[in-house]
């Protein structure tokens, strides 16, 4: 269960500091990089990336290359926490459909990632793949944004899942935007609850380069099985 959990707290590494992405692209020939840390308590037991850094770069117009690599940790069967690295994931983010600045047309990204598990310890040996489809559209200082997907995750408890969510952010000063999000996750073992989870967020520009960004939340159904609390927080460049 506590793999479980660990792999759904790795998904939320998508749309920094959201759980929800966006299908904005890095821009071509830039970069933009977290340095982050996140958790999810459920069923009184805690567990997480104690350290981790995402590296997404503009590879061409409307592309985006990303990777990302965690350092994990998770309780053991006596409670003891247990460090490892947590499964790397690749990703291409591709916008097929640009957003109409003066109308009502969204843009819309296809993001296909797969994580690869480095550590046996964490409970799996397979290959996960996701597959969703993001939208976004701005209206002046409000921006929202949501979509899903499917995630095929093989295993003998593990059952393929879906995931969707959508947010809501607003520049309330020149270099701070507040947000929140609500998402859904049907089950992704045959033991486990589905769950729906809300956050806060907040994106801290310090200057051109350099960000803070965090989200914070907890779960509305089955929270004590899924959902207790969660956080992510990261410092974020871009260039």
């Amino acid at each position: 269960m506590l793999a479980a959990l660990l792999l759904t707290a790795g998904a939320a590494q998508a749309g920094p500091p959201f759980t929800t992405d966006d299908p904005e692209p890095t821009d071509t020939g830039h970069w933009e990089d977290y340095l982050y840390s996140q958790a999810v308590r459920a069923d009184h037991m805690t567990s997480g990336t104690a350290l981790g850094l995402e590296m997404n770069y503009g590879a061409a117009p409307d592309l985006q290359t990303s990777i990302t690599v965690p350092l994990d940790y998770v309780p053991d069967n006596s409670n003891r926490t247990q460090y490892g690295p947590g499964p790397i994931t690749l990703g291409v983010k591709y916008r097929i459909i640009e957003e109409d600045d003066d109308g009502w047309r969204p843009q819309v990204s296809f993001y296909p990632s797969i994580n690869v598990p480095l550590d046996i310890h964490e409970g799996t040996t397979k290959t996960q793949e996701y597959l969703p489809i993001w939208a976004q559209k701005s209206f002046g200082p409000w921006t929202t944004f949501g979509g899903g997907g499917y995630w095929i995750n093989p295993g003998t408890d593990d059952r393929n899942y879906w995931f969707a969510g959508w947010a809501l952010l607003r520049r309330v000063l020149p270099n701070l935007q507040l947000g929140a999000e609500i998402f859904h996750q049907s089950p992704n073992r045959f033991d486990q609850p589905s769950q729906t989870s809300y956050n806060g967020a907040f994106l801290f520009d310090l200057n051109d380069n350099w960000h803070i960004v965090g989200s914070a939340g907890s779960g509305i159904m089955y929270a004590t099985a899924t959902n207790q609390f969660s956080y992510y927080f990261a410092l974020e460049w871009t260039k």
